[in-house]
């Protein structure tokens, strides 16, 4: 018997080369649930949410600055327009969304094994670092909220 070991054949630094320029991931866009979904909120509180919302729509607004298409669309859907601050009747934003938001849709990636549906029985996880716009105009919403409860305690 040889002392020398055996080696296997591995192919070498190509192979190792070739193997990191193509990897094998397995990438899945979405899970298909096959559970019911549960219900962290009844009714009653969701009712109470959807309320509250519609109270700062139709009572504070929100701006579109620098848009004025939004504010011609939105004043043909019954808007009330001020300048720039649109402020929407009891309802009105739950009936658009109602009638033109898909309860499902593609989203395209740049390879289409990739492609992602959002909504129906899926669920797609994803990053939430936020959007910086979405931040300013929170930090809007925070601070006229602060004044109505600033000129409400007085």
């Amino acid at each position: 018997m040889s002392d020398r070991r055996r080696r296997r054949k591995t192919g070498g630094r190509s192979a190792k080369r070739a193997a990191r320029l193509h990897p094998t991931l397995v990438s899945v866009p979405f899970i298909e649930r096959k559970i019911p979904y549960y219900e962290l909120l009844g009714d009653e509180a969701l009712e109470l949410i959807e309320h509250n919302a519609d109270t700062v729509l139709e009572e504070i607004g929100i701006e579109f600055r620098d848009f004025p298409e939004a504010l011609v669309l939105f004043k043909d859907a019954g808007a009330d327009i001020d300048g720039e601050r649109v402020r929407f009747p009891r309802g009105l934003c739950r009936s658009i969304v109602q009638s033109s938001a898909p309860a499902e849709f593609t989203q395209y990636a740049r390879n289409p094994k990739r492609n992602t549906i959002i909504g129906g029985k899926r669920t797609v996880l994803a990053p939430s670092y936020g959007s910086p716009l979405f931040e300013i105009w929170t930090r809007a919403v925070a601070t006229e909220l602060s004044k109505i409860f600033e000129i409400s305690s007085n």
